[in-house]
């Protein structure tokens, strides 16, 4: 290997060079939550079985670290936790959008006047509203800009100034990487612990009745109503004074510290509404049933005087004499049931209890900290299920109760307080029902903090802390859960619990009716045996040799409800005992007798065959003293005696009991149980046969059973099985690896332990209750890997059984056993290519582990021949050469075991193993560790540490394991999300193989892996998925960097370490070196062999970036975050800081560079999206579904000063080449882009420059489009948005969520693009696999962020925003830095010309975004030397680039920040200085400038014109100052052009006062664009202006027709410049689209010629400037919905396009016009246009608009109020409310009538006017509603004033206005400029309303498909009997007689026809109905006939009289209106007489 020079292996040793000793055996000390460990009593031999558990219990945990971890990348993720204070030292970066002005405020307040325009506001001198410039002051300047300092000193300059004060870690800004993607952070397991559940601490304050007389003692537990369960041990404490203690005295022999405790801590696993806290008082017994006792109680108080204080004197007195007599014994008393429902956040219990979570892992995501905490941790590398249950987070709650329940005597049992909770959950009927107490009950209830000082645990242990000088310690209180619980035993825990039931006495004697049972613990029959185990009361000592229990009065079948705790003995034997003694106590003092009488005897044996007894009993009662033995049987089973035992009721069972354990020693399992006690047999000396359970096992059958007791564990019940896991597991693996010798036999139980540890596997998996980790890992087995397993002891001898064969076992034993098997398996498995990759025939040199690597990197397979087969054979005799020191002959190596195992296993066992391979993997890995710590091996070659048949079995398991992953991935979905847990812990496993084997030996299984997997799989998605994942994982490794970094051999790095300048350039760069420099930043094969890993690394990124197909979006945010993730992990990398070290790193990430060059074309465009930032970026065609209402990007050109559109070259990304593969998310992008200008701030600026020196300029302005992309992408969003992007959860679109994601984000800006572009179907999605639960949890914590926005606090968002300030700022210097690099490369290159455009273009969009004053400056600085030293060429050549240059700069002029006004001030005046120098005349600049600023002032409203007058000020101040120019005309042109850029500030001003009324303010745009009719090029800049102002308010018909006509007027120009037969005539040629258009033509000639300079150069007086704004145009009729027009404009364009062949732009036509023609076809009648309303206001205080009448055009379907409303509020803001009024009618108003101090508004509704002859060619609806300038409506009256009469009294006025312009126009309300009326007679009303009549029954008639309801509606009008002023009335009034006026003939006999072909119609309709009806409608249809008959009757003497004068031959008459007679409107003055 090539050496490293010194720089470099010193650098390598800094990076943690591999260490030797990377291994780091920890024996942890286990955590113990108390001072000592519980252990079992002193001095006792224990059993083989208990002193096990103990030990496991004990023991510490045995951990295998790295010792690099420390430092590892992924550490790193995890000391994401020191970021927490790193924004700490971040400077704030000042954005314009957050320094709020208050300057607007003005326009917002208080009533404002109303402007009226003058009428011409053409241009004329510029003093009209102007106040004089120089009466302001000045801004500072920058004192050196006129300084004469050369090019390169200036740059170098501006070089330092930008490197100073960086922030050194770019991706320590950045949000950090999504957790869903970090498959390599593997959680750390929880340590096992004991289990608590909810703790809550319960303090007993006050528990008094109103007579305190006696001593009481309380008892308190916990009760689930719902389980019908106690869920907790007993509580005993008392709260009595010294002075009723003193009572007792004679009876407490000691009081031990711990029986004084008054407050408890309660746990409760499954927390529920139906918990209760039962408190039980009892009292010392007296005579008397309860009642009695209790009576004074109910009706005595302490504090009354006289008789009662004597009766409580007495009362006391007595009581006294009863405690000195019958201390020992208690009475039942009271009790008091208090809810617990509000201490458990129950409402979110309810849908999470229902599932047994907590605990057993389905964690529930209750309340907020449980989800955020368990998100946190997944960061942290844990994953816990500790703090995942419902946390009861209330505040402490004191409680406090003055009823008391009595106790019932005869419903003592638990059954009925179970019926009685239930009553008192129900009602509170119990109080009724029972007799109450009055007392007082005080208790004070919190949850039970953390660490409480000073506790005992129930076996009475302090806890940790433990203060001494307490008096009252607080009691942990066991709970017995209502479920189980899955969690192992980690302590010593054997307490028995014993509850006496029911005692039945009935058929006895009298003489037993105060029945108590003494309770004793016997360790034989001597009465002197009874152990002092029992846990005593309050009030007493600690342990208690007997227990009474409470007596029932007079009571012969007693309930008890004791309970007796007693501490179990270490040792059971077969003398242990529960001996009961039953007594009667006699309450009253008889002479002589005592107090006790005994009645009788039961007893329980504890063991019965060895197994500790519990459950129910029924006991017999024995009355006599018992005989000796009798503890041996069971009481039941007393064999016959001599005498006879006497029994109660003949050896029945009368006595109830129930006995439970909770013991970490006791499996209660009979299988475990069997397993246990045979494998004890096997390690100690046992006799045989042995005893288990009925059976007898001899030596002969031990073996047979063993296996069978093998085979069975995963038989025994689940909660055992896990209590007992570790210690069985232990066991087993002890098994595999100890060869027995039974009865002189070798037993191997090596297959059998092994296929029931891959059962209990399988079992733990599959338990729904255990929960997993992210990566589908049990986390029980997780835990006991990590901290549990250790490799089984090799020193136990082996035990000489029996017959004592001989226990030697040859070496050979191991490889012999299986080989065979394995044989016909292997030969399956390994057709495989499997090579022994280990060669045995390599000496073992001490060679460094880099060239094991380097071996395999050359890849030729070397000479490893010797196939895998036939080791099997060899095997048999040959120790494995390489192994240095031969073992020890009886001794099998656990790793090999288990690989062997892993290898021979077949059929369901073996699928189960590559399923949850994971587990095996990690055993493997840790059982190596200890291997090799143990032999200490570790200073040994690597290659050395295993033999070779080891390292066979290691490939074959990952090779199996790589196929199987591939099987897998074939299968349906389940299937695949197994095989990515599968590939996820393969990969773990080689990572952890890389710390612990030979390297090279490793890499090979790498590279077969990846073969492996391309050769099986043909989806490519899932391909690239999966070694993604597995790469990910790998490039994690904490060597990762020595992995690859420093494989680079010296002829790779660039020939000097860091050439200068100069030497770049000189002829020394021989082309040989430039190519390499070039290849460095390639994938290039060599780079693949050196860096082996980031070489597949970015060999799947390339993949997944060039792949398209389904699902692949997915794949490639997968691969861009791998790689995002090692970048931040080098960048919070201690290790990496050093300057050079990260150039280093740098360099290794250099083809990243080439793979994101190529993928410039997929990049996701982030200039398109932002249209919701408020710089109305604009939309791309192929995005054109998704942004129907953002303008189109073709039209890159088309909008003013092209503000709008950034990217202004013309050539627009998308057109660079076309887009083949799939477009990358928003996210990946930004992610894919981090990486690249990581890289560039990071690797060595020289060796960049020289790359782009050598570069063609095709990749060039690849690199600069990169760049803008860039520029926009990390664009500051500001605070609100600011946690936009980090959430990136929001990001992952899942169907499921889709209509969540809908109402969140209302596809918003780029996040509804997103959104819309993420519906891609979401493939395989790996956390689909994650255990439901935990997916569930992942996503709800997502959420919750990004949806609980407003509970970020304010310091946080603050502090979001300072990190992503300085992200942009960062992000926009690099992107500088490397423009300068750009520069000065191509300067040196002499080929600036084309990439200037690309720099300039970059540099305009990141000043159109919102930046900070900081890269302002430096971005100002760079420009003012880009002016400097290229000005000439870039006035020439770059115009547009200038124009936006202009307005930009301009932009920064009018900013509130003073830096950046100065900055931009600077600029400009250079900007113009140089203009002038190169041109000598800075027209063009001049031009370009005015129009920036009046786009400028058109479209922002926040504008603010005072800082722009002080800016203009300083520009004049520069001006002044600057000595060179005051030669030159230079100062008065800049003057003028100041003067004239303030006039039209004078233009904003106004258009401020109108910002609320639309209508105004359009018309102002309208007059100031007219007002530049001669200056075509700001003409234009207003008329895109109105346009931008009718896109926001959603006027897209207006904004078109603003962009049309600014179209003919560049078509006016172009076409006198040029004349082009494929060119519009001017403006003529757009009449089609709209007569309004003409007006453009006005600018004649003589006015201008287009050659001067500046005028017309715009960007937009050219061809495809034209085609641009048609284009533009096009989108917005399109989205307006006139589709009609959209086919007019392309005839504009279509000849333009096909002159310049530019066929990819025809088509795009097409298919535009296609969806345009679609779109009439599909929507038909349903299309909307415009609502229109005639506006009249009246009344002085509207100034001009006095008498003026309008047409407005409002949306479609506007209803009158709507208008009404708007116009009203607008006009009352401004004159004040009172003074508008809305004129109701459409009746002409009279002025005199009129109030003259108010303001009066007419509206009248509309509708478009059409003479008959124009109907002809209007023939489709969008015809009647586009071009239209006439409108009518009608105002019915009568000739007495009123609006409405009798029939032969209606008149109905028509009035026809005429407009200005026709609609649509470029405004939304224009002038009417003509009125006539017409009078309607009344018989004419009535043939208008009869034809409209038949108009609506023909169309109902002849509707399709008919419509039944329709037409029986309309019939109903026509012929129903009762319609009032119906068809008949009508007949009736105008047709019974001929009229006397001649004149009316005719309207006589057309009413006449009229009702003629009514009554047809009718008919037809009766007809047609008589069809449609259905069964039930046959009345109604008789109904209509009958009417209609009715009718036709009526009707038909009218219709059949003709009149016969107007059947005389017709004599032509003269009339001027012919139309309109047609129409029989008349003019009503002139009614000419009609009759001949």
């Amino acid at each position: 290997m090539t050496q490293l020079n010194n720089l470099d292996s010193e650098m390598a040793h800094e990076l943690g060079d591999f260490p030797e000793d990377d291994l780091d055996i920890v024996f942890t000390p286990k955590e113990c939550r108390t001072l000592q460990p519980s252990m079992p009593e002193d001095g006792v031999e224990l059993d083989s079985h208990v002193r096990d558990c103990v030990q496991t219990y004990i023991r510490d945990w045995l951990i295998v670290n790295r010792k690099n971890q420390g430092n590892s990348d992924i550490c790193s993720l995890k000391n994401k936790g020191s970021r927490k204070d790193f924004h700490k030292h971040l400077q704030k970066q000042t954005f314009e959008s957050e320094t709020s002005d208050s300057s607007d405020a003005s326009f917002q307040a208080g009533p404002r006047p109303v402007h009226v325009l003058p009428e011409d506001t053409s241009r004329t001198a510029p003093a009209s509203s102007d106040f004089d410039l120089r009466s302001l002051q000045p801004d500072p300047r920058l004192e050196n800009l006129l300084r004469h300092v050369s090019a390169e000193e200036f740059e170098r300059q501006n070089e330092e100034a930008r490197r100073t004060n960086r922030h050194a870690e770019l991706l320590a800004l950045y949000p950090s990487v999504d957790e869903e993607d970090a498959v390599e952070i593997r959680p750390v397991p929880d340590r096992p612990k004991e289990h608590l559940g909810n703790r809550i601490l319960v303090k007993l304050q006050t528990l008094k009745f109103d007579i305190e007389i006696e001593p009481l003692f309380a008892c308190i537990a916990l009760y689930d109503i719902k389980e019908r369960k106690k869920i907790s041990e007993n509580f005993h404490c008392d709260l009595n004074p010294d002075s009723l203690r003193g009572f007792l005295r004679s009876h407490t022999p000691s009081t031990d510290l711990s029986t004084q405790a008054r407050s408890a801590v309660f746990s409760v696993t499954y927390p529920s509404s139906d918990i209760y806290l039962v408190i039980k008082i009892e009292k010392v017994l007296q005579q008397g049933e309860i009642g009695d006792c209790a009576e004074p109680y109910m009706v005595l108080k302490e504090n009354e005087a006289g008789k009662t204080k004597e009766k409580i004197e007495k009362l006391k007195a007595q009581a006294e004499c009863f405690c000195q007599r019958l201390g020992k014994y208690r009475m039942p008393f009271a009790w008091i049931p208090i809810s617990l429902t509000n201490f458990f956040n129950v409402s979110t219990l309810e849908r999470e209890v229902s599932e047994a979570e907590g605990l057993n892992g389905k964690g529930s995501t209750s309340d907020k900290r449980a989800t955020l905490l368990q998100a946190r941790r997944l960061s942290e590398r844990s994953l816990s299920t500790e703090d995942s249950y419902p946390v009861s987070n209330f505040k402490t709650v004191s409680l406090t109760h003055s009823t008391f329940f009595k106790q019932e005597g005869d419903r003592l049992s638990d059954e009925d307080l179970f019926k009685f909770l239930a009553d008192f959950k129900r009602s509170s009927s119990l109080q009724r029902r029972i007799k109450t107490l009055p007392g007082t009950l005080k208790l004070e209830i919190s949850p039970a903090p953390e660490n409480l000082g000073y506790c005992l645990t129930p076996e009475l242990l302090p806890v940790k802390p433990f203060p001494e000088n307490r008096s009252r310690p607080h009691k942990e209180i066991l709970e017995f859960p209502i479920k189980e619980v899955y969690v192992p035993h980690t302590i010593y825990r054997n307490l028995l619990y014993v509850y006496p039931q029911r005692l039945n006495f009935a058929n006895r004697p009298a003489s037993a009716r105060n029945i108590t049972i003494k309770i004793q613990f016997m360790c034989g029959e001597d009465p002197s045996c009874a152990m002092p185990v029992i846990f005593g009361k309050s009030s007493g000592p600690e342990f208690v040799q007997e227990m009474y229990t409470a007596i029932t009065y007079h009571n012969k079948s007693p309930d008890f409800y004791e309970e007796v705790k007693i501490k179990l003995p270490a040792k059971l034997t077969e003398k242990h005992h529960l001996l009961f003694t039953f007594y009667h106590i006699s309450c009253q003092p008889k002479q002589g007798a005592s107090v006790e009488t005994l009645i009788g005897y039961s007893w329980l044996p504890i063991l019965l065959n060895d197994r500790l007894q519990t459950g129910h009993y029924c006991l017999p009662v024995a009355l006599d003293k018992l005989p000796f033995h009798y503890s041996i049987h069971s009481p039941e089973k007393v064999p016959s005696q001599t005498p006879p035992i006497k029994w109660v009721e003949g050896h029945k069972g009368v006595f109830n009991i129930e006995v439970q354990a909770v013991s970490s020693v006791h499996t209660q399992d009979n299988h475990l149980e069997k397993f246990f006690t045979l494998c004890h047999s096997l390690e100690s000396q046992v006799t045989f046969p042995i005893r288990l359970m009925d059976q007898k096992i001899t030596e002969a059958t031990l073996e047979h059973e063993l296996k069978l007791s093998i085979i069975c564990l995963n038989s025994s019940r689940l909660e055992p099985l896990v209590l007992f896991l570790h210690l069985v597991l232990d066991k087993l693996f002890q098994l595999a690896v100890q060869p027995m010798v039974i009865a002189g036999q070798t037993a191997n139980f090596s297959q059998f332990a092994f296929e029931s540890v891959v059962a209990i596997v399988n079992s733990l998996h599959n338990s729904k209750y255990l929960s997993k980790d992210q990566h589908g890992r049990n986390c029980l087995l997780a835990s006991y890997v990590y901290y549990v397993f250790r490799l089984p002891d090799p020193q136990k001898e082996v035990p000489k059984l029996g017959a004592g064969g001989s226990a030697a076992l040859t070496e050979s034993r191991y490889y012999t056993f299986g080989r065979t098997s394995a044989v016909s398996v292997g030969s399956k498995l390994l057709q495989s290519r499997v090579i022994s990759c280990s060669n045995p025939d390599i000496t073992v040199t001490q060679t460094a582990a880099d060239e094991e690597v380097k071996n395999i990197m050359s890849s030729k397979p070397a000479d490893h021949s010797s196939s895998r087969m036939s080791f099997y054979i060899e095997g048999t005799n040959d120790m494995p050469g390489v192994c240095t020191n031969p073992r020890p002959s009886s001794k099998k190596h656990f790793h090999e075991e288990l690989a062997l195992q892993m290898v021979v296993s077949t059929g369901m066992v073996r699928e189960a193993v590559f399923k949850y391979a994971w587990f095996f993997f990690e055993l493997l890995i840790k059982s190596m560790a200890q291997y090799v710590h143990s032999i200490e091996k570790q200073d040994n070659v690597r290659r050395s540490r295993f033999s070779d048949r080891f390292k066979d079995d290691v490939t074959t398991i990952v090779n199996v394991v790589t196929s199987e992953i591939a099987a897998l991935l074939v299968k349906p979905q389940k299937e695949s999300e197994q095989a990515e847990k599968i590939n996820i812990s393969l990969a773990f496993f080689l990572y952890d193989l890389l710390s612990l084997m030979d390297r090279g030996f490793v890499f090979n299984l790498i590279k077969h892996y990846c073969n492996q997997l391309s050769n099986k799989l043909n989806s490519l998605s899932t391909l690239i998925s999966m070694r993604l994942e597995f790469l990910r994982i790998l490039c994690s490794h904490e060597h990762y960097l020595n992995l690859n970094l420093f494989f680079m051999t010296s002829a790779s790095t660039p020939a000097s370490p860091s050439p200068s300048l100069s030497s770049q350039n000189s002829s020394s760069c021989s082309s040989f070196q430039d190519q390499k420099i070039a290849g460095m930043f390639d994938l290039s094969s060599e780079y693949r062999q050196q860096h082996f890993l980031t070489g597949l690394l970015f060999t799947e990124l390339a993949a997944a970036l060039d792949a398209d197909c389904e699902g692949i979006s997915k794949v490639q945010r997968k691969a861009v975050s791998a790689i995002l993730s090692l970048l931040s992990s080098h960048d919070l990398d201690p290790r990496c800081s050093r300057k050079e070290m990260k150039i280093k790193i740098a360099a290794l990430y250099l083809p990243l560079v080439g793979i994101i060059l190529d993928s410039l074309p997929q990049l996701h465009d982030f200039t398109i999206s932002d249209a919701r930032s408020g710089k109305g970026r604009t939309g791309n065609p192929e995005e054109e579904q998704e942004s129907a209402g953002a303008i189109s990007q073709n039209v890159a050109l088309a909008i003013a000063g092209n503000q709008f559109n950034l990217r202004s070259s013309g050539t627009s990304l998308a057109s660079l080449s076309y887009r083949q593969s799939a477009t990358l998310g928003p996210d990946t992008t930004r992610n894919l882009l981090i990486c690249f200008l990581w890289i560039m701030k990071n690797a060595d600026q020289n060796l960049i420059q020289k790359w782009i020196a050598d570069l063609p300029s095709m990749q060039l302005n690849r690199i600069l489009d990169l760049l803008f992309i860039c520029v926009s992408c990390f664009e500051y969003k500001g605070k609100q948005s600011s946690d936009k992007v980090s959430n990136q959860a929001l990001q992952k679109s899942r169907d499921v969520k889709a209509k969540l994601e809908e109402a969140l984000l209302r596809g918003e800006g780029a996040r509804g693009e997103m959104m819309k572009r993420c519906r891609i179907p979401a493939g395989n999605d790996r956390s689909a696999g994650l255990n439901e639960n935990l997916r569930w949890r992942k996503e709800q914590t997502e959420w919750r962020q990004a949806n609980e926005r407003q509970d970020k606090t304010k310091a946080e968002l603050d502090q979001e925003a300072l990190i992503s300030g300085n992200l942009a700022t960062e992000a926009n210097l690099i992107i500088l830095d490397m423009q300068e690099n750009i520069i000065q490369a191509s300067f040196a290159a002499e080929c600036r010309d084309n990439l200037l455009g690309g720099v300039l273009k970059v540099l305009v969009n990141s000043l159109g975004c919102d930046q900070s004053t900081t890269y302002l400056t430096h971005c100002f600085a760079t420009l003012r030397a880009l002016i400097a030293k290229f000005g000439d060429f870039l006035f020439e050549e770059e115009v547009e680039q200038c124009a936006d240059l202009c307005q930009r700069v301009l932009h920064h002029c009018s900013s509130s920040i003073d830096i950046t006004r100065t900055q931009a001030c600077a600029t400009l005046y250079l900007l113009m200085r140089y203009s002038f120098s190169s041109t000598s005349n800075f027209a063009r600049v001049k031009m370009q400038v005015t129009m920036s600023l009046a786009s400028l002032v058109g479209k922002s409203p926040e504008f603010n014109e005072e800082f722009l007058r002080r800016s203009l000020r300083t520009i004049l101040a520069y001006a002044e100052e600057d000595v060179d120019m005051q030669a030159t005309p230079f100062p008065i042109q800049v003057e003028e052009l100041l003067c004239n850029l303030n006039s039209i500030l004078s233009d904003t001003v106004k258009m401020r006062e109108f910002q609320e009324d639309p209508e105004m303010l359009m018309d102002l745009m309208y007059r100031i664009a007219k007002g530049y009719q001669t200056s075509p090029d700001l003409r234009l800049t207003w008329l895109q202006n109105m346009a931008e102002k009718h896109t926001k308010r959603k006027c897209y018909t207006e904004a078109a027709m603003c962009l049309v006509h600014a179209a003919a007027l560049v078509a006016e120009y172009l076409s006198m410049l040029e004349d082009r037969s494929y060119l519009p005539v001017g403006s003529v040629s757009f009449q089609n689209i709209s007569s309004n258009v003409l007006e453009e033509s006005a600018v004649s000639d003589d006015v201008l010629s287009p050659d001067e300079d500046g005028i017309c150069s715009g960007r937009y007086f050219s061809e495809s400037g034209l085609v641009g704004l048609l284009e533009q145009a096009a989108e917005l009729f399109n989205t307006g919905g006139l589709y009609e027009t959209v086919n007019e404009v392309y005839k504009i364009v279509i000849p333009i396009l096909e002159a310049h062949r530019d066929f990819r732009k025809l088509t795009l036509t097409h298919s535009k016009l296609q969806k345009a023609f679609d779109s009439i076809i599909n929507k038909g009648q349903k299309r909307m246009f415009g609502t229109y309303f005639r506006v009249g206001f009246y009344g002085s205080k509207f100034g001009d608009l006095d008498e003026q009448e309008f047409v407005y055009k409002e949306p479609a379907i506007t209803k009158l109020p709507e208008i009404s409303h708007r116009l009203e509020g607008f006009y009352g803001q401004c004159f004040g409310e009172d003074n508008v009024e809305v004129i109701k009618d459409s009746a002409p108003v009279d002025k005199s009538k009129l109030d003259p101090n108010k303001a009066y508004i007419q509206i009248t509704f509309v509708e478009p006017y059409f003479d008959e002859y124009e109907m002809k060619d209007r023939v489709t609806y969008f015809e009647k509603n586009f071009n239209l300038s006439r409108f009518m409506y009608t105002t019915p009256f009568t000739m007495d004033g009123r609006p409405r009469g009798e029939l032969s009294e209606q008149y109905k006025r028509n009035t026809i206005l005429t407009t200005m312009h026709a609609f649509p126009y470029i405004k939304t309300r224009i002038n009417i400029i003509q009125k006539e009326e017409f009078i309607l007679t009344p018989i004419e009303v009535a043939i208008e309303d009869m034809r409209k009549k038949t108009q609506e029954l023909t169309a109902a008639t002849n509707q399709e498909p008919p419509d039944a309801k329709m037409l029986q509606m309309v019939l109903q009008g026509s012929v129903g009997a009762t319609v009032n002023q119906g068809p008949l009335e009508v007949a009736q009034v105008f047709l019974a007689e001929i009229p006397a006026d001649p004149k009316l003939y005719r309207h006589h006999n057309k009413l006449r026809l009229c009702f003629k072909e009514f009554i047809m119609r009718c008919g037809e309709a009766v007809n047609k109905n008589k069809h449609l009806i259905t069964a039930d409608q046959r009345e109604y249809q008789q109904e209509l006939r009958k009417n209609y008959g009715k009718l036709k009757e009526n009707l038909r003497p009218m219709i059949e009289r003709k009149i016969p004068e107007l059947y005389k031959p017709v004599v032509k008459v003269n009339s001027s209106r012919e139309s309109f007679r047609n129409h029989s409107f008349r003019k009503y003055d002139a009614q000419t007489s009609q009759s001949t």
